[in-house]
C-alpha cells in the first residue's frame, strides 16, 4: 500500500503542475498553443532560473503577460536557462509542436493509467473497509476511520485525474489541429509548400516512383488587375478544386502565389502526363463569369512542366528542372503541357 501511496503523491504531483500550467494560461490570457504551453512549463518547473525571475519581475503587481513579454524573454525554457540569442538557436514550430505533443500524449497516458490504477485501489480499498466495519466490535473504529479518509482522498484525486484527462485530451486536439493547418493553405484548403515536401521526402524514403508537376495560372497579374483580388482567388479556388478532382489520389499542393504542385506517386510518366494534362483541358473549359453583372471573365488557363524524379534526386534538383519546363510551356505560348520523361 505504502508504494501505491507513494505513486499516487508522484502522479498527483503531475496533475498538479498540469492545473498550474493551466492557472499561468488563464491569468495571463495566452492561448493553449504550444509555445504558450512550453513557455509556462518551463518557468513552472525552473522557479529560479533566469526567465522565471523575470517573469516575476515583469509581474509584479498583478501585470499580466503580452505576446511580446514572451518573446523577449526567448518564448521557452529548457534545462533551467534561457534559449540563446539568435534564431538559430531556437527550436523550429515543428518542433516546437511535436516536442509538446509528445508530452501532452504521454502526459494523458499516465493519466489514464493513474485512474485505472487509483480506481482498483479505491475498489480494494472499499471492500477492506467494509470488513473492518464489521470487525469494529473488536475495538478497531480508529482503523475503520482512518480507512475512511482514504477512501475520500482515493475519491478526490479520481474527479482531479478525470478533469486532467479532459483536459490534456482537448490540449492534445488542439495540437494536432495546429500541425494541420501549418501544413494547409488557408484559401484552397489544399496541401502547402511545406506538406508537399515533406509528402515527397517520405515518398522518396519509401523508394517510391515519383513525378512532380509544376503548373502556373497564365497571365493571373492581369486577372487581379482588371477584377481585383477577390475574384483572383476564386480563380484559385476554382483551379484547385478542378486539379484535386482530376488529379484524384495525387497530392496537389498550393506552392505559392498562383503556383501548384502536384507529386505523382507510384504512376508511370505517360500516366502522370495524360492526367496533368486532362486537368489543363478541364480548366481551360471552364467559363467563369463575374458574380452580380455576369461579366465573362474570359478564359482562364494553366501551364505546367512534368518531370520524373531520379533515384535518390533531391526535391530542389527535381522541381528547378519540372520549373524550367514550365516556363518553356508559357514561352511557346501558354495553356499548353511540358515534359521531358
Amino acid at each position: 500500500m505504502s508504494r501505491v501511496l507513494a505513486r499516487m503523491a508522484v502522479e498527483n504531483a503531475a496533475v498538479d503542475l498540469f492545473e498550474r500550467i493551466g492557472d499561468f494560461l488563464r491569468e495571463h490570457h495566452l492561448s493553449p498553443d504550444p509555445a504558450h504551453y512550453a513557455f509556462a512549463h518551463g518557468v513552472l518547473t525552473h522557479p529560479d532560473s533566469a526567465v522565471a525571475r523575470s517573469v516575476r519581475t515583469l509581474t509584479d503587481g498583478g501585470v499580466r503577460l503580452s505576446r511580446n513579454d514572451i518573446e523577449k524573454l526567448g518564448g521557452q525554457v529548457r534545462d533551467g536557462a534561457p534559449l540563446g540569442g539568435g534564431p538559430g538557436d531556437r527550436p523550429s514550430n515543428d518542433g516546437l509542436v511535436a516536442q509538446t505533443q509528445m508530452q501532452v500524449e504521454g502526459f494523458t497516458d499516465m493519466v489514464q493509467a493513474m485512474r485505472v490504477e487509483t480506481e482498483d485501489f479505491g475498489r480494494d480499498l472499499a471492500a477492506r473497509a467494509e470488513a473492518l466495519r464489521r470487525l469494529d466490535m473488536l475495538g478497531m473504529s480508529d482503523v475503520v476511520q482512518l480507512t475512511g479518509s482514504m477512501i475520500a482522498r482515493v475519491r478526490t484525486a479520481e474527479t482531479r485525474l478525470e478533469a486532467a484527462t479532459h483536459e490534456a485530451s482537448e490540449l492534445r486536439a488542439k495540437l494536432e489541429e495546429a500541425r494541420d493547418n501549418a501544413r494547409r493553405d488557408p484559401l484552397t484548403d489544399l496541401p502547402n509548400r511545406r506538406a508537399f515536401e515533406e509528402a515527397f521526402a517520405a515518398s522518396a524514403a519509401s523508394g517510391a516512383r515519383l513525378c512532380i508537376a509544376v503548373c502556373d495560372v497564365d497571365r493571373f497579374k492581369a486577372v487581379n488587375d482588371r477584377f481585383g483580388h477577390a475574384v483572383g482567388d476564386r480563380v484559385l479556388k476554382a483551379i484547385a478544386e478542378a486539379l484535386s478532382q482530376t488529379c484524384a489520389g495525387h497530392l496537389v499542393s498550393r506552392y505559392g502565389g498562383e503556383e501548384f504542385a502536384i507529386l505523382f506517386s507510384d504512376v508511370d510518366h505517360e500516366a502522370a502526363q495524360r492526367t496533368l494534362n486532362d486537368a489543363r483541358l478541364t480548366v481551360a473549359a471552364k467559363r467563369y463569369r463575374l458574380r452580380g453583372t455576369d461579366e465573362p471573365l474570359g478564359e482562364v488557363t494553366f501551364s505546367a512542366g512534368l518531370t520524373c524524379a531520379g533515384s535518390d534526386e533531391p526535391l530542389a534538383s527535381a522541381f528547378g528542372r519540372a520549373d524550367a519546363l514550365l516556363y518553356a510551356a508559357k514561352n511557346a505560348g501558354r495553356n499548353r503541357l511540358r515534359a521531358d520523361c
